[in-house]
């Protein structure tokens, strides 16, 4: 059998492979990332009989040659298409929101195997009932479970795979998710970036005082706070360059998905004032790591001095 999953949800195309994946065990299972491997190497392990069961699963990340790409392996694709080894199962998949439907080898897959798209957005709600079918839970504590996880479906699934671990029972109750989802820092981060920059001194220590409270180390968000100027200053100015989120992502070896949060948020500031913060931060690192200031003073005086 051959699959194409195609689409910007790549949640979704991780959780159909992982169905596929239900059914086989390790030894049957290849990987490949067609942006370092080589395409002779899956067609020769495609059509390799298996030495343990019957059928085998191939997979092929970033088949990019069924987009508007220009392809050299385009021609090795489409024989192997035309004569495919009935033992294994081939998935090739591509993140981006199209494929080319002109190409000759987008038309062929389509008549002999399977063409998924997966860019419909992810309702996190209907997420977290999937993923805890056969437990009792009630809305407000679905809710909550996303109020602390967040939207992110990646995110969120780690999370509900925690909890389920956790649970003896089929009853979630309130101490449950308190105990085991973890409260999201992320978003937190961006609301003190954007208090900090808009000089909210009462917001921004507010939010930081409840950070506190919830363990998180004051290194650790003054290395997050760091993190995300730098990642929204290099995203910026990447994608001024022409370079598309793929790019950004693959360039800075970062998940797409804080690739499209930071050029969503930087689009707030300028690049000279992110490039500002990060220094003052530098010097802030500096100085708690030379003892001139206290690890938990340092931010909140940075914040008070805006």
């Amino acid at each position: 059998m051959l699959y194409l999953f195609y689409g910007t949800k790549t949640f979704l195309i991780q959780n159909e492979i992982e169905k596929l994946e239900k059914k086989f065990d390790n030894l049957n299972i290849s990987k490949y990332d067609l942006d370092s491997d080589d395409i002779k190497d899956v067609i020769e392990d495609a059509i390799t009989i298996s030495m343990f069961n019957d059928q085998k699963l191939i997979i092929c990340e970033n088949a990019n040659m069924f987009t508007g790409q220009t392809s050299k392996d385009s021609d090795i694709i489409e024989n192997y298409l035309n004569h495919p080894n009935n033992d294994t199962i081939l998935v090739f998949t591509v993140n981006n929101e199209k494929i080319d439907e002109r190409k000759k080898i987008t038309k062929l897959i389509k008549k002999v195997g399977e063409v998924k798209c997966f860019n419909d957005d992810i309702n996190p709600t209907t997420l977290v009932k999937n993923e805890l079918k056969g437990y009792e839970i009630s809305s407000n504590l679905i809710n909550l479970i996303i109020k602390r996880a967040g939207d992110n479906p990646i995110a969120l699934k780690n999370e509900l795979e925690k909890l389920k671990l956790y649970k003896e029972d089929t009853k979630i109750t309130e101490e449950d998710i308190i105990n085991v989802i973890s409260k999201k820092v992320d978003m937190d981060i961006f609301k003190l970036l954007d208090y900090i920059v808009q000089n909210d001194k009462n917001k921004a220590l507010e939010i930081y005082y409840e950070m506190l409270k919830i363990n998180e180390e004051p290194i650790k968000i003054i290395i997050m706070l760091s993190n995300q100027f730098r990642i929204m200053y290099q995203s910026k100015e990447l994608l001024k360059k022409g370079y598309s989120e793929k790019d950004i992502a693959s360039t800075l070896k970062i998940h797409p998905y804080r690739v499209k949060l930071a050029l969503q948020n930087g689009r707030k500031y300028t690049s000279s004032l992110l490039l500002k913060y990060l220094s003052e931060l530098a010097d802030m690192d500096m100085n708690i790591k030379t003892g001139k200031i206290d690890k938990s003073s340092a931010l909140e005086l940075f914040i008070l001095k805006k």
